[in-house]
């Protein structure tokens, strides 16, 4: 099958994905890590709220990177860095818990559970396209996440590869310079409009995939895309389809 989408009118021939948020749910996976961590310690906090503050601190982390504050650091790194603040934020002494403890939480990114759409989407996709991810996690944590939901990704290529955090630019032509492909015969699809709207500056084509419960039920707005898109469905499985 060929798509060809109206912004580029390139054939597309590789469809790389966001990943948090778009093809794993992060809020559900976190949360669950940390009522486990809250057990364990006998600490008494709404897991929910710990996951979205923790979340919360992701773009500021990766903006001091992007903006030359302080050297490239993986992903995990960020996570680790910014777990510690939470917790220091909620009064918390982080001498009480160990840092293997505190790794061990933090290791919960790379284990996320997939959307059940995922899955069966991402499979019939590669029938016709080169699939991958197009994440800020690094190699390692997105390995370790394929392994385990059974993630059907014909590549990996982490941040920690083009060493650059969306939505820099170099994050989204790095992927198209290794597969030896020009950037508008690459697809993003993600839940993130404004990851959509870089990786269409940097000629990529883009497809919105509605995730309505990414930060959890009863939030306005949600899922609805503000702005005209390649493509904008309800699900991967929608996305091949389309495609």
């Amino acid at each position: 099958m060929t798509f060809i989408p109206a912004s580029t009118g390139r054939a597309v021939k590789a469809v790389s994905f966001d990943v948090f948020g778009t093809v794993v749910d992060w809020r559900t996976g976190i949360a669950a890590a940390v009522r486990r961590f809250a057990g364990e310690h006998g600490l008494e906090l709404d897991a929910g709220a710990f996951a979205d503050a923790w979340r919360a601190r992701y773009v500021p982390g990766m903006r001091r990177v992007s903006t030359g504050q302080r050297p490239f650091v993986p992903l995990d790194v960020l996570h680790r860095e910014n777990l510690d603040g939470v917790l220091e934020d909620l009064g918390l002494d982080l001498g009480r818990f160990g840092p293997a403890a505190l790794d061990e939480l933090n290791r919960a990114w790379h284990f996320l559970p997939p959307w059940p759409d995922s899955v069966p989407g991402l499979s019939a996709l590669k029938r016709d396209y080169i699939v991958g991810p197009l994440s800020n996690g690094n190699t390692s944590l997105l390995l370790d996440m394929a392994k385990a939901g059974g993630l059907p990704w014909d590549l990996i290529l982490g941040s920690d590869v083009s060493r650059a955090y969306k939505p820099a630019a170099e994050a989204y032509l790095r992927q198209a310079a290794m597969l030896g492909l020009e950037p508008g015969e690459i697809m993003l699809a993600a839940a993130h409009e404004g990851d959509l709207a870089a990786a269409r500056e940097a000629g990529l084509a883009a497809a919105f995939v509605s995730r309505p419960l990414e930060r959890g039920p009863g939030i306005p707005g949600a899922g609805i895309a503000t702005q005209s898109w390649d493509l904008s469905v309800s699900s991967i499985i929608e996305l091949a389809a389309l495609m």
